[in-house]
């Protein structure tokens, strides 16, 4: 192990990232946060970990944002979630979604190329959990909220197979707990809208992603 080796952790992201109606403390990114933290107590490196998500954001919008968010920090570890901003269809924009499918993945995997490039030694790739939204048609299309995310999804494996990047499956993930541990679907999900995490949603990102992040982080600070 090197010494006092410093591992920065950036998530880039997402409202599933900042997480929504739910405290603080709840949220998948600030509990992995804390307990990568814990890994201090055994090693002599630090971790910093960086939440640059924000509400809403499209892949489009991220890497504008790139420059300064990764690019000048130039973090070891990328998170990256992207894609229910994406999917989504305005009524303004009269049946096309905010970012098409093509360019959705165009521009997810320059993300996941220019954190590489400037230094990140593991990528994460996360798809979307899936929705109750399967019911109302997005105006002027014959697509539902949910039927486009499962299309971005598809995108997501294929973005992670063509850039090396790791895949951390989180719609596979909640169909095996809904379907192994029958666990209901609107639970894990904010009653509000049926589409952002609720607690126990953000107990299973949790569960889920940690000890891959864990994993990595013990593997460089061993290097």
């Amino acid at each position: 192990m090197k010494p006092q080796q410093k591992i920065r952790v950036t998530f880039f992201g997402d409202s599933i990232c900042t997480g929504q109606h739910v405290a603080i403390h709840q949220g998948w990114v600030t509990r992995t946060s804390l307990e990568l933290s814990k890994i201090l107590d055994s090693s002599n490196g630090e971790i910093v970990v960086t939440n640059s998500s924000v509400n809403g954001r499209t892949t489009r919008q991220a890497l504008e944002t790139m420059a300064y968010e990764i690019q000048s920090h130039a973090p070891e570890i990328v998170i990256i979630q992207f894609g229910m901003n994406d999917c989504n269809y305005w009524k303004s924009d009269r049946g096309l979604p905010r970012v098409s499918e093509e360019s959705f993945a165009a521009n997810l995997a320059e993300i996941v190329q220019r954190s590489f490039h400037y230094g990140a030694k593991a990528v994460f790739l996360n798809t979307n959990h899936p929705t109750t939204l399967r019911n109302n048609k997005f105006p002027n299309t014959e697509i539902t909220y949910q039927e486009s995310n499962e299309l971005y999804n598809q995108a997501i494996r294929s973005v992670a197979q063509s850039t090396n990047a790791n895949l951390n499956d989180l719609e596979n993930h909640f169909i095996q707990l809904i379907q192994q541990k029958g666990i209901d679907l609107s639970s894990l999900l904010l009653e509000e809208d049926q589409l952002h995490l609720s607690s126990l949603g953000h107990d299973a990102y949790f569960s889920f992603i940690f000890p891959k992040i864990e994993k990595t982080v013990q593997e460089i600070l061993n290097s």
